[in-house]
């Protein structure tokens, strides 16, 4: 199984608009993170091209537009954001944070599963 990279908050931004819609062209994710990020369209562009060489994203040519998907799910995005989260700022351990995650509506059964099989497979590497 890959080990999956580290992610930054603006990384994890731009794949939570692609978990959400799938493939997406720069302008489309740059139309969906403007009011929240007010990043400039090539800023987002820098980005998309860097997590495609990091393995986060595939980009194939979509009638002279290129359109990115994620590589990675979204348990495993939330992995890396939960570790950090939970080593970090809360200072405990990330079955706690799994347990707070498994209480709301954010997230699905087999999404949670998938998330705490990623953590121990983290823990024990």
């Amino acid at each position: 199984m890959k080990k999956t990279p580290d992610l930054t908050k603006a990384e994890y931004d731009i794949l939570r608009v692609l978990w959400k819609h799938g493939e997406k062209s720069v302008r489309e994710v740059h139309d969906s993170l403007r009011h929240s990020q007010g990043w400039a369209l090539t800023t987002v562009r820098t980005m998309m091209d860097r997590m495609e060489r990091k393995k986060l994203l595939s980009r194939k040519d979509s009638g002279g537009v290129y359109v990115y998907r994620p590589m990675i799910s979204r348990p495993e995005g939330l992995t890396k954001m939960v570790r950090f989260f939970a080593d970090r700022v809360l200072e405990t351990d990330t079955n706690t944070v799994v347990a707070m995650f498994s209480g709301g509506k954010g997230l699905t059964a087999d999404e949670i599963e998938e998330l705490k099989k990623l953590l121990d497979r983290e823990e024990s590497e």
